[in-house]
């Protein structure tokens, strides 16, 4: 199972301040603005997302459709097939992907030392 881009999603309380940090770091913008309340900086092979208002906690996100250069894969595992696989492997679903749509499919699991785990397969970024 391919689960693409790891990124750490940092839950923020100033986004404009997150993105004077993320620049004096080195970080280059790679997708969202702060009039979104996101902001998705990179670095080679690391990108951390700075979110406002989005989640409650700092959570681990893959993101199955890309790297982490943002270039997308030429193979991916559809959102709904992770779902099915984490599920037959025994796992609890915090939000379980939608079976019975198509595009966009989101889930979350919380592992055992209660760290959000966020699977995004964002149908917006397939090539």
């Amino acid at each position: 199972m391919k689960l693409g881009a790891f990124c750490f999603s940092l839950t923020v309380k100033d986004i404009t301040a997150s993105r004077t940090s993320h620049e004096k770091q080195g970080l280059q913008q790679a997708d969202g603005n702060a009039r979104q309340n996101r902001l998705i900086p990179w670095n080679a092979e690391t990108t951390i997302g700075s979110f406002d208002g989005t989640f409650e906690r700092n959570t681990l996100a893959f993101n199955p459709d890309c790297t982490n250069q943002e270039t997308p894969l030429r193979e991916l595992t559809e959102g709904r097939e992770i779902h099915k696989s984490l599920k037959a492997r025994g796992l609890a679903l915090a939000v379980e992907a939608d079976e019975t749509t198509t595009g966009q499919a989101r889930l979350l699991l919380i592992d055992p030392d209660e760290n959000p785990v966020l699977i995004n397969r964002d149908v917006n970024r397939v090539p």
